[in-house]
């Protein structure tokens, strides 16, 4: 007992330190970023190659956003402050603007049953409500934050207006094309910034009832989303195969085992798992590198999530507060929605796991977001003096390669001496 005292006293040290959160998050990001790269190579040949395509099509594809991603997310992580919060309206409008542009028939393509995307030509697609997410987020983050500095939000009116029928805004525009998936990530969010804000119960019990009750009726009144809701903990395919995509999701994670067949050794995404690489990639991962794998993945996203929480509750600036909070809540939300449903557990809502599936519009804006919450664990009191004491040592050590360099340089004779 003595032994596993003395371990974790030693992991609440470690955690405690200024700038752990920080390296949890991009260490966090990146590796799950990574770990997605490899999944969607080995998840996306098939699907490639019976589509006609070159077998690395989808993974090259991916490839790309994730270095734009990569690039965003430095961006972002030296964005300043007012720099953020100068985006936050532009950025919300041309999410609105590309949302209802989508709606206009020709220019709008529909997906799978859902119309909730443009053409740029060529292979490139791109899903507004994708960059809505993090237009709620930012623009919410800089009103709750201004309202906050005037000392509004006691009153629920200013709590509520205009952000409850905003986000009320995008969620109908996403709604007219059937993303459900997606209208129920922005609805966590908006649950998350009043949250935040601190919210009364009755008022935050409330939004969250009125929420519930749309959604239901929007679940209610589509027989697709109610064949969804019935395959719930399904294990067997059922009447006209309703079921296929739920089962199968089961059947691959069941035959995964401890450590998985292997690489590239996946039996269901051979025809019988459909959207392997995208919305049940998670399943995949389960058959291919077994609990040990998809365990691993959990590991990651709970780090990341418990590292937004705390540069969230740390901070004291309060739009960095709303804004990690609203970016933590996204992920997070989106990873127990993707998850919950590969799982069985939640009816499934067409959402890709988040850094970790295929699509660039989806990887782009989190990657950004994440680069948001690096710059806010980088604005940490703590964070920023030890950041600061770091830097003199860092070009001291500089100076002195530089030095044994040059007397390097010096004492070398030319070849011609020799």
């Amino acid at each position: 007992m003595e032994g596993v005292r003395r371990l974790y006293l030693r992991a609440k040290r470690a955690w405690d330190r200024p700038l752990t959160a920080y390296y949890v998050i991009l260490g966090g990001s990146l590796l799950i970023t990574g770990l997605g790269l490899v999944m969607v190579f080995s998840a996306s040949q098939i699907q490639a190659l019976q589509s006609g395509l070159p077998s690395t099509y989808f993974f090259r594809k991916q490839l790309l956003a994730a270095v734009l991603g990569a690039v965003l997310l430095l961006a972002a992580s030296r964005m300043p402050i007012a720099l953020q919060r100068g985006l936050a309206y532009p950025l919300l409008a041309v999410s609105i603007f590309l949302m209802c542009l989508v709606q206009v028939p020709g220019i709008g393509q529909e997906v799978n049953g859902n119309r909730n995307w443009l053409q740029l030509g060529g292979p490139f697609q791109l899903q507004p409500s994708e960059f809505a997410k993090l237009a709620l987020v930012l623009w919410g983050a800089d009103l709750l934050a201004r309202k906050g500095d005037k000392r509004l939000l006691v009153q629920w009116k200013h709590m509520l207006v205009p952000l409850v029928p905003v986000t009320f805004l995008l969620l109908g525009l996403i709604m007219l094309g059937g993303d459900m998936g997606t209208a129920i990530i922005l609805a966590a969010i908006l649950v998350g910034l009043l949250w935040l804000a601190g919210a009364p119960l009755r008022l935050f019990v409330g939004v969250l009832a009125f929420v519930a009750v749309v959604g239901a009726v929007f679940i209610g009144t589509n027989p697709n989303r109610m064949s969804r809701l019935g395959c719930l903990g399904a294990t067997d395919p059922g009447p006209n195969d309703a079921c296929w995509q739920a089962v199968h999701g089961i059947y691959a994670l069941a035959s995964g085992g401890w450590f998985g067949s292997g690489l590239g050794a996946s039996v269901e995404k051979w025809g019988q798992l459909p959207e392997p690489h995208t919305d049940f990639i998670f399943a995949v991962t389960g058959e291919e590198l077994g609990l040990t794998g998809t365990l691993s993945v959990l590991a990651l996203f709970a780090a990341l999530g418990y590292a937004g929480i705390r540069v969230a509750g740390r901070t004291e600036d309060p739009f960095v507060r709303y804004a990690a909070g609203g970016v933590t809540t996204w992920i997070m939300a989106q990873a127990v929605v993707n998850i919950g449903a590969v799982l069985g557990l939640l009816p499934i809502a067409g959402v890709p796991l988040p850094l970790f599936s295929y699509g660039g519009s989806a990887l782009l804006p989190t990657m950004f977001a994440v680069g948001l919450l690096i710059s806010s664990a980088r604005t940490e009191p703590a964070a920023k003096a030890a950041l600061a004491m770091r830097q003199p040592a860092v070009r001291k050590k500089l100076a002195g390669v530089r030095r044994k360099t040059m007397r390097r340089s010096a004492t070398r004779r030319p070849s011609g001496e020799r």
